[in-house]
């Protein structure tokens, strides 16, 4: 016959919690992860924001369209339009009020003329 010796039941060893340990690695990593959506926003309006900085700093919001003839230029516009401005202060005005990329035009275009201009005719 055998017998089964029961012995008394023992506590189970507690475990102490232990702590994360980063390395210094780890917190460089973790560091970068978490400041990486936020150097990306930073960088995106900062380079997206220069857009809508840039402009017409005259503050011209006033102006009158003009439709170019066939041969019409700038310059020729400025002398018309504005005989005792500066040609040269005409010409760069109507360069940023337009966008344009020079002083060339196209014959029907429309283009906008800064009411400074206009008012001294």
């Amino acid at each position: 016959m055998s017998t089964i010796a029961l012995a008394p039941m023992q506590d189970a060893p507690r475990v102490v919690g232990t702590h994360l340990r980063l390395t210094r690695r780890g917190r460089i990593v973790l560091t970068t992860l978490a400041a990486l959506p936020l150097l990306v926003a930073v960088a995106f309006f900062a380079l997206n924001g220069g857009q809508a900085s840039a402009g017409n700093t005259a503050g011209h919001s006033d102006f009158q369209t003009v439709t170019i003839q066939p041969g019409e230029t700038l310059w020729a516009l400025a002398e018309q339009t504005a005989p005792n401005a500066d040609p040269r202060d005409f010409v760069q005005d109507v360069i940023s009020l337009n966008a344009l990329d020079g002083s060339a035009l196209q014959a029907g275009e429309q283009i906008a003329i800064p009411t400074k201009y206009t008012d001294a005719r």
